[in-house]
């Protein structure tokens, strides 16, 4: 399937910073660096973070695309600096004169790109892999979702996110069958805990148990949620297995690194269930009951918002789950990948939690999906023209 917006990033950990290309935003869209600072910033929050976020105050700098406030329907181009490249500028160097400044990493860690990306590429050095693994990277993608944010709020799609579970902790917490007005609270909660979490006493459970993993020098992961509000009718298609909205959301979270699952509302709980349990009936009223469309709406949103590969105009929500972070100050075991001896893996400064980040990763990947889609239906070579396509067929 050919993508309407098309986006890349590139840029290693500690190169000299990253950039990220993002084609297909219509003319006219109101865009500030501050739009995609403030999503960086919420990036970098969180309970259970390491060292490099006190290094690290990502800023977005506007490359092209971008004309005095408004993009001008050409490609747009994002550099994000990295602060710690001083400390690196030989050792990451591109000229080959500083070729073996810094010793070479040879020990892989267990649930890592290291020694599969090692074997693939024929490196002896495993820093040729992990400097672009790294979920460093992941501050483009959501520097370049912070601008689809941008366009989508032009519809009045919202998308939020939270935390759900870190270990064995979970939050009552649920977008599945939430109104707007109760979900736009669950968002306010979640920015004010420091895990993302908006239930509370779940919240400092999961503090007490990050503090934990930092004293036993281990890692934890979880399960986040994104919800996405105010969607139509009719995004994505069931014609092909490609253009499947649900598939293509699924395919864009699974790709954010150790995420290892994805469910579209109530997922795997509906498979252990009977069907009469498990659909959401469907309802005729007016415009005070529906959630969405003409009329139609229904009681319960099992669904997640999405059947057939369509939005159903419910909201859309998704949960993944995240892996906990293999890189650990008590290593496991592993190879050394030139002498084949055993050995520790090798340790990275790294975070004991990443959970909460994740969710806003999700929320800006969610976010590229969903105006890949609208655009797919309504899409104008100016916002306006957009607009104009969304509200006739609204009509």
């Amino acid at each position: 399937m050919t993508n309407i917006l098309r986006f890349l990033t590139a840029g290693e950990s500690h190169g000299k910073g990253l950039t990220g290309i993002l084609e297909g935003i219509p003319a006219g869209l109101l865009l500030t660096v501050e739009d995609i600072d403030r999503e960086l910033h919420r990036r970098q929050m969180g309970y259970g973070r390491g060292g490099r976020m006190k290094i690290e105050q990502d800023h977005a700098e506007i490359m092209s695309g971008v004309r005095w406030g408004k993009t001008i329907g050409s490609p747009i181009s994002i550099f994000i600096e990295n602060r710690d490249w001083k400390n690196w500028q030989e050792g990451m160097s591109s000229e080959s004169r500083h070729e073996g400044s810094i010793p070479p990493v040879t020990r892989p860690r267990p649930g890592h790109a290291d020694l599969s990306g090692a074997l693939k590429y024929g490196h002896r050095d495993i820093r040729n892999i992990l400097e672009r693994s790294s979920a460093r990277e992941t501050a483009m993608r959501v520097a370049l979702g912070a601008i689809a944010k941008k366009f989508l709020v032009e519809f009045g799609i919202i998308i939020g996110s939270f935390v759900v579970r870190i270990g064995n902790v979970k939050s009552q917490v649920s977008g599945l069958n939430s109104q707007a007005a109760e979900l736009k609270e669950i968002f306010d909660d979640t920015e004010e805990s420091q895990v993302r979490c908006p239930d509370k006493a779940a919240s400092k459970k999961m503090i007490k148990l990050i503090d934990a993993a930092i004293k036993k020098g281990d890692s934890l992961g979880g399960i986040f949620e994104v919800v996405i509000t105010g969607a139509p009718v009719g995004l994505g298609s069931h014609i092909q297995w490609d253009k499947k909205l649900d598939g293509r959301l699924a395919q864009a979270l699974m790709g954010i690194q150790a995420i290892k699952g994805v469910e579209v509302g109530a997922g795997f709980e509906m498979a252990s269930g009977f069907g009469s349990e498990g659909m959401d009936e469907i309802f005729y009223g007016s415009k005070q009951l529906r959630n969405n469309g003409p009329g139609f709406y229904r009681k319960t949103n099992n669904a997640g918002g999405i059947e057939g590969g369509m939005s159903n105009g419910m909201p859309i929500v998704i949960r993944a789950a995240m892996k906990p972070i293999p890189t650990l100050k008590k290593p496991l075991r592993s190879v050394d990948i030139i002498t084949k001896k055993p050995i520790e893996a090798a340790y990275e400064r790294s975070d004991t939690c990443a959970v909460p980040a994740a969710g806003v990763v999700g929320e800006a990947m969610a976010a590229l999906i969903i105006a890949d889609a609208l655009l797919e239906k309504f899409g104008g070579d100016s916002i306006t023209e957009t607009k104009n396509n969304f509200n006739s067929s609204r009509k």
